[in-house]
C-alpha cells in the first residue's frame, strides 16, 4: 500500500446516538463510527439477500452526506495537517437546522433528501470544496475517464476543476441509501422504505459538526476518524466583539 492508496473525505454524518444515525446504520447494515456490522431490517417485498445487494455501495461509506468528495492527500501534506485545517474551519462556523428529510430518488438511486432548499447547507458544501482543495492530490486520468460518462458540460467543468462532477452548482445534499436500481424496483423499495425512515426524518435537526472519513485503501470501507464541532453562537459573537474592539 502506498500513501496515495489512503483517501479522505469531508462528510456530514449525524450524531452517532441519534435516531437518524441508528436508522442509517440499520438500513445499510454497518456503522461508519465503529466499523461494525448491524442487522438489517425486514423489508416487506424484499428478501434479505437483495437488501444486502442494493445497499452494498453506500454501506462502504456508512450513512453520510458528501461535502468534500474522497481524495488522496497531495504531496507534502500529512493527515494531521488536514485534521487541523478541518478543526479550524469548523470552529469558525455556526450550527444551523437541517430541513426535514424524506426518502426519494436521485440519479437512479434512493436517498434521504431535504424537503426544502437550505442555503446554509449549500454554503457549507461549497466552502468545504474550496477550503480543502489544497489537500487534494490530482485525480488519476483513469478515474476522471470513469466519471465522464453521461456528464453535462457543467459537470464536466466541475470534474476538471475539482476532481468530482457534483459540486458547487451541481451539488445536491443527500444521504445515499441504495445503489442504482431499475425503475420498478426503485418504486417498490421506496414504498417499503418510507415508513421505516419516517421516525428518523422528523426534523429539523441541527447541523453542529462535520466529519473526516478515511479509507485505508480503495478496497476498504470508509470510517469516521474525526468529528469537528462548530463553535457555539455565543463564542462566535464574542470573537466578533473582540475584533470590533481591536479596530
Amino acid at each position: 500500500m502506498t500513501a496515495t492508496d489512503r483517501r479522505f473525505a469531508i462528510y456530514y454524518a449525524p450524531p452517532p446516538d441519534g435516531a437518524l444515525a441508528r436508522f442509517g446504520n440499520r438500513w445499510l447494515g454497518r456503522s461508519a463510527t465503529t466499523g461494525r456490522p448491524w442487522k438489517q431490517p425486514t423489508v416487506p417485498g424484499l428478501d434479505a439477500r437483495r437488501l444486502r445487494e442494493i445497499t452494498a455501495t453506500p454501506r462502504r461509506y456508512g450513512l453520510h452526506a458528501t461535502l468534500k468528495p474522497p481524495f488522496a492527500l497531495a504531496r507534502g501534506f500529512e493527515a494531521a495537517e488536514l485534521y487541523a485545517a478541518v478543526a479550524a474551519f469548523a470552529g469558525a462556523r455556526r450550527s444551523f437546522p437541517l430541513p426535514q428529510l424524506a426518502p426519494g430518488v436521485l440519479g437512479g438511486f434512493l436517498a434521504l433528501r431535504p424537503a426544502a432548499a437550505c442555503a446554509a447547507l449549500d454554503r457549507l458544501a461549497a466552502d468545504c470544496v474550496r477550503a480543502f482543495d489544497r489537500f487534494r492530490a490530482p485525480a488519476a486520468e483513469v478515474e476522471l475517464a470513469r466519471r465522464r460518462t453521461g456528464l453535462t458540460r457543467s459537470q464536466e467543468a466541475m470534474l476538471a476543476a475539482w476532481g468530482y462532477p457534483y459540486v458547487l452548482d451541481e451539488f445536491r445534499f443527500h444521504f445515499a441509501l441504495t445503489g442504482r436500481l431499475e425503475p420498478a424496483e426503485r418504486r417498490r423499495v421506496l414504498r417499503a422504505l418510507a415508513p421505516l425512515a419516517a421516525p428518523a426524518c422528523a426534523g429539523p435537526q441541527p447541523v453542529e459538526e462535520i466529519c473526516v472519513f478515511a479509507q485505508r485503501d480503495r478496497a476498504a470501507p470508509f470510517r469516521i476518524v474525526g468529528r469537528f464541532a462548530f463553535a457555539p453562537a455565543a463564542e462566535l459573537s464574542g470573537r466578533r466583539r473582540t475584533r470590533a474592539a481591536r479596530r
